[in-house]
């Protein structure tokens, strides 16, 4: 793939947590809640400007993201779960655990368990599911009726607000009002079941540039969740992982079943 040594930049061990543009962020975080926006538009018919103004417009007004005409390939691709740092890196062979805290635990161990919840969860609703590894050669040209990769966010002690979960899907998609539903129901789900808190305004370029964005086909409907911080979500991660799951389990079904999702609007700065 001739964006992957860019994409291995991005997506570092360490997560970081520099804020993308603001205008970015936005668009994002809250692209997932527009009712009339997403089903009408186009990508010729708003331009930028005219596009976020809406978004915000929709975001004033608490609207129920409605769902979307289910695709025809749903119930027959699979569903794709990655868990994030899993496998060998191909550039060195090596394992790439991700973050890692002082005491050792590895954000791999955390994203296989929680990835392999979702994947039993997922099963036992009578889905076609996929377990991927992070660098696995099935992503390449990736067909499914969705695809989420599972990671956890920085073991640093960054803030007594760095507690909570991050939802993104890529900028670069065929399908964009698909990936962004996928993002409404997944952190519309993820919040009920969870309790945590949603940072839309968070999203990292490593996480909108997230090199398997580039890697699965542009019609695969797509997102990257940061399911809680190693530092102070440490002990919910550890110790329930299966509510993890099921948040991201119930958001896949909001998506694949053409449920309507609420961005939880409280969460927003």
């Amino acid at each position: 793939m001739s964006r992957r040594a860019a994409s291995e930049s991005r997506r570092s061990p360490n997560p970081t947590h520099s804020q993308v543009p603001r205008q970015l962020a936005v668009t994002l975080g809250v692209a997932a809640v527009v009712a009339t926006v997403l089903t009408a538009w186009r990508p010729a018919s708003l331009d930028p400007g005219e596009l976020v103004g809406n978004l915000m417009a929709a975001v004033e007004g608490g609207q129920v993201v409605p769902p979307l005409q289910t695709p025809e390939t749903t119930g027959v691709l699979p569903i794709g779960v990655v868990a994030g740092h899993s496998g060998l890196h191909p550039a060195s062979g090596l394992e790439d655990p991700g973050a890692v805290c002082p005491n050792g635990l590895r954000e791999l161990d955390v994203n296989t368990r929680v990835a392999n919840l979702v994947v039993q969860g997922l099963e036992a609703a009578g889905l076609k599911v996929e377990l991927l590894e992070e660098w696995d050669p099935r992503l390449n040209g990736y067909r499914g009726a969705a695809l989420i990769s599972v990671h956890t966010d920085s073991c640093s002690a960054i803030n007594e607000e760095a507690t909570g979960y991050k939802v993104a899907a890529a900028v670069d998609t065929a399908v964009p009002d698909r990936s962004q539903r996928l993002v409404a129901c997944v952190a519309d789900r993820y919040g009920r079941a969870t309790g945590l808190r949603f940072h839309p305004n968070s999203v990292t370029l490593d996480m909108t540039e997230y090199h398997t964005f580039y890697e699965i086909h542009r019609q695969t409907p797509a997102a990257i969740i940061e399911i809680g911080f190693l530092f102070l979500d440490q002990r919910f991660l550890v110790e329930e992982p299966d509510k993890a799951a099921r948040g991201i389990v119930d958001g896949l079904l909001c998506f694949v079943n053409n449920e309507p999702a609420t961005l939880p609007l409280e969460s927003l700065p």
